[in-house]
């Protein structure tokens, strides 16, 4: 038990698929941790753990891309969180197409962005990656679906410890 534990297991935020690409090799992970972090100028920031295939190739790369999970994308968050880059090309497994210097853009996601990295924050096991959007999906017609939520992923087994 940690001291923030009283506070996180009340916490239910929604959950991203972030891809990344650099030096030839695509990667992507299932994150909790990310938020937008100012308004003018708009900024958000994401947190890779340090121990993942993701966290590696986003050390070199110039661009990520946050992909907003819909409860209807429970599989995909299955994918992207319970394998490892290490071991499987998950990309092989979803249509994609690649957007800002290669920046896997998942295709069934229908609400993402990708930033270019503007710096990179030490936080202990995670990495804060620090985003300026460049390319924004447009928004669809009527409401969007339910996002997926943290505690509805409970049952994941992560491709790697956090």
């Amino acid at each position: 038990m940690t001291e923030l534990d009283p506070l996180t297991d009340v916490l239910d935020g929604p959950m991203y698929v972030v891809t990344a690409a650099s030096g030839g090799e695509r990667a992507g992970c299932l994150v909790g941790f990310a938020s937008q972090c100012s308004i003018d100028p708009p900024r958000f920031v994401v947190w890779l753990s340090v121990a993942n295939h993701t966290y590696r190739v986003a050390r070199e790369a110039e661009y990520l891309t946050v992909h907003l999970l819909h409860r209807h994308d429970r599989v995909l968050a299955e994918l992207f969180g319970e394998e490892t880059g290490d071991r499987v090309d998950k990309f092989a497994r979803v249509g994609w197409r690649p957007g800002e210097a290669g920046s896997p853009v998942l295709e069934q996601v229908s609400t993402w962005f990708t930033g270019r990295i503007e710096g990179r924050i030490e936080g202990g096991d995670h990495v804060g990656f620090l985003l300026a959007p460049v390319a924004v999906c447009p928004p669809s017609e009527g409401p969007p679906p339910p996002l997926l939520r943290y505690r509805e992923l409970g049952d994941i087994e992560p491709g790697h410890p956090a």
